[in-house]
């Protein structure tokens, strides 16, 4: 729990710091296809209306624990800004997730955390859940909150709103191209 103090001197109490945002998608497609593209961090840009490219950082250049990539991001209002990651999951073809480290680059004080949970569905299909959760690291939203603590209940909550939307558009984007590879829905076994 993080707090700010109001500018009537008043205490203003929000979540920061495990703040979450969650969503789910029904896939028809099988788990092994959907972990693939998921964990192909360089072709999230083309679905997230927020991440607009992403980038492993060095060899081997695959999704694996240890494993660091870039992320470049824009907000609705045009702000940009470059992120750095680290991933602490890759079980394929049930979960992939990382870090994102903040300026520090202490993986045990992360800016936030993601992690994409792929289970099977009968029929061959999978359901995907991402999850996003913040802190403890530094962020923007938390220099954000701290430096309007009278509107800070208000822009946590329209980041949380923002990251759900982007994480819906995603999945939906991301179900697209795992459908389209495989019309029928289980492909191969």
């Amino acid at each position: 729990m993080t707090e700010f103090l109001g500018t009537d001197g008043g205490q203003i109490a929000d979540q920061v710091t495990g703040l979450t945002a969650a969503a789910e998608q029904v896939v028809a497609a099988r788990p092994e296809l959907v972990w693939d593209l998921v964990a192909d961090i360089t072709r999230v840009g083309g679905w997230s209306p927020e991440c607009i490219r992403a980038a492993w950082l060095a060899d081997p250049g695959r999704p694996q624990s240890g494993a660091r990539f870039t992320g470049h991001n824009r907000f609705p209002n045009g702000f940009e800004y470059e992120v750095t990651c680290v991933v602490t999951e890759a079980d394929r073809p049930r979960a992939f997730a990382w870090l994102v480290l903040d300026d520090s680059g202490d993986p045990a004080r992360p800016s936030a955390s993601w992690r994409y949970r792929i289970d099977p569905l009968p029929g061959g299909g999978s359901r995907v859940r991402q999850r996003f959760t913040h802190g403890p690291g530094a962020s923007f939203l938390r220099a954000a909150a701290a430096q309007a603590p009278d509107r800070a209940a208000e822009i946590i909550a329209a980041r949380r709103d923002g990251l759900r939307a982007n994480m819906t558009a995603t999945l939906r984007a991301m179900k697209a191209a795992a459908e389209s590879s495989h019309p029928t829905g289980a492909g191969p076994r």
